[in-house]
């Protein structure tokens, strides 16, 4: 059986090493265009060809997008010239971003008249797990579908999720999102309280992992990040954290449930954004608390 040929447009951080993964690893044909050339000069040494969008789009049977967010995809599929004028009847996109519900079901709509196949794949994890090959996947989209993508997304993905139909890949990255940076915000604020207080972080984050504070969050962004201090650029920055945050506050407005924590998180990297974090590693929420006047 003949290999559909994929497409993928956006080879930055992430989307890079899932390229790479897939050229490496699926055995099909791999094409892609971006518009910054360096990564595409390091994926040819994968058997990536760089292409136009012509050519792309009249060559590629599946189109993986990994872009900033749900309104650059949007841009990219439905404004003039875009991919949902340029691919024909029976190809599929795979949006690997992570997009709000409601611009995700526009597009699958808009696609849908077209005769275009579209899911939702955003990646969950980290950039090393992107360079491992072992994010995780939670997958919006009809089961015919899903079982066209699978093999694709199981080459760079170690745990691949199908969440039900178009949008519950989205609805699961972003409640994802939601609950892993309240807790940052929780370790942020302990850290900077326990450090007044007397406990260093670095004491404070490997006494949790004995006890039922342990997490995830904990041993990456606490122990990683926040106790050291360390917030690099190019990382996932505060301000895409704000932007997958205000979707989960939008989503939980949407089926009338308040989302206080949600909330109240919004606020904070609002406030990381205005005090000139906005490009740092989202943990860097915790200079907030640091910054704070001591006490009289």
């Amino acid at each position: 059986m003949t290999q559909p040929t994929v497409g993928f447009i956006g080879v930055g951080v992430m989307g890079e090493p899932i390229c790479r993964h897939i050229a490496t690893k699926s055995g099909a044909p791999v094409i892609a265009s971006d518009p910054n050339a360096e990564p595409l000069k390091r994926l040819a040494a994968h058997g990536v060809r760089a292409v136009g969008l012509d050519e792309l789009t009249a060559q590629a049977d599946i189109v993986f997008l990994s872009l900033p967010s749900g309104e650059v995809m949007k841009q990219v599929v439905m404004a003039p010239g875009g991919l949902a004028g340029r691919l024909s009847r029976g190809k599929t996109i795979v949006d690997l971003s992570t997009s709000s519900v409601d611009v995700t079901l526009e597009v699958a709509r808009h696609l849908e008249e077209k005769g275009i196949h579209f899911a939702d794949a955003p990646v969950m994890r980290t950039r090393a797990a992107a360079e491992a090959g072992t994010l995780a996947v939670p997958v919006g989209g009809s089961p015919e579908v899903f079982e066209r993508i699978e093999p694709f997304i199981r080459a760079f993905a170690s745990d691949v999720t199908h969440a039900g139909n178009v949008s519950a890949g989205q609805v699961v990255k972003i409640l994802n999102n939601m609950v892993l940076y309240e807790t940052v915000l929780a370790l942020s604020e302990a850290a900077a309280i326990g450090r007044r207080a007397g406990v260093q972080p670095d004491v404070l984050f490997q006494a949790f992992s004995t006890g039922s504070a342990d997490s995830f969050a904990l041993r990456n962004h606490g122990m990683k990040a926040i106790a050291p201090q360390l917030f690099p650029e190019k990382a996932f920055p505060v301000s895409y954290a704000r932007k997958d945050i205000s979707y989960a506050v939008a989503l939980g407005e949407q089926v009338n449930v308040d989302p206080t924590g949600a909330r109240n998180l919004l606020d904070t990297l609002q406030k990381a954004i205005d005090a000139g974090h906005g490009d740092k590693y989202a943990p860097a929420i915790s200079l907030l608390f640091e910054s704070s006047p001591l006490p009289a």
